[in-house]
């Protein structure tokens, strides 16, 4: 029997949540990154000294974004619901936003599986979801990946089935890379971080 959008929705939600209760112990996250928390509202992201690669090859930091207000979050390519979620509840956000948030907001997803998510990999997905340029799905290594989980306050950890656990948050960056709002919802639009969103482009 298929699933009616809403009860998809609704499921996918669920799994959601099952994945945002994961623990910064539980995740598997080293004994540095465990203690690390989330930047506050007055750190820049830009100070990460992380080297991304996008879906293009081109190699870029956060500090790159100077300028841009940006969403940032995490995934993976193979997950097979969670993470096409996020991509649509990025896509929705924008949308409502208005034209300022669909023109001036650029969007960075890194993946939590750098093994596997070469750039072939993340060029294959952003066409299969088609993304358009405002979009970059970037990788780098290991450590560098557990370094912006740690600033972005997302948690995850690999399953034996090779398979992740891991919060699903969407994070909101001003143009100096503070973090100005974030947000844990998914599948639809979450009404405070667009409201957020829409105060930051009217500021800036």
């Amino acid at each position: 029997m298929k699933l009616g959008h809403l009860t998809r929705r609704g499921a996918l939600a669920l799994i959601a949540a099952a994945c945002v209760a994961t623990t910064a112990e539980g995740a598997g996250l080293p004994a540095a990154a465990a203690q690390a928390t989330a930047a506050t509202a007055t750190d820049s992201l830009h100070q990460a000294s992380a080297t991304l690669t996008d879906q293009d090859g081109k190699t870029f930091r956060l500090a790159d974004l100077r300028g841009t207000p940006t969403l940032v979050s995490m995934f993976y390519t193979s997950c097979k619901m969670v993470c096409p979620m996020l991509f649509e509840t990025i896509g929705l956000t924008l949308g409502v936003g208005g034209e300022a948030a669909r023109k001036r907001i650029k969007v960075v997803a890194v993946t939590i599986d750098p093994d596997r998510d070469s750039v072939a990999v993340l060029r294959k997905t952003a066409n299969a979801h088609g993304l358009d340029a405002r979009w970059r799905l970037a990788r780098t290594d290991r450590d560098s990946t557990r370094a912006v989980a740690a600033l972005l306050g997302i948690q995850y950890r690999k399953l034996a089935s090779g398979e992740f656990n891991h919060s699903s948050t969407i994070v909101l960056l001003d143009a100096d890379g503070r973090i100005a709002a974030h947000t844990n919802t998914l599948g639809e639009t979450d009404p405070a971080f667009v409201d957020a969103m829409r105060k930051l482009l009217t500021a800036q």
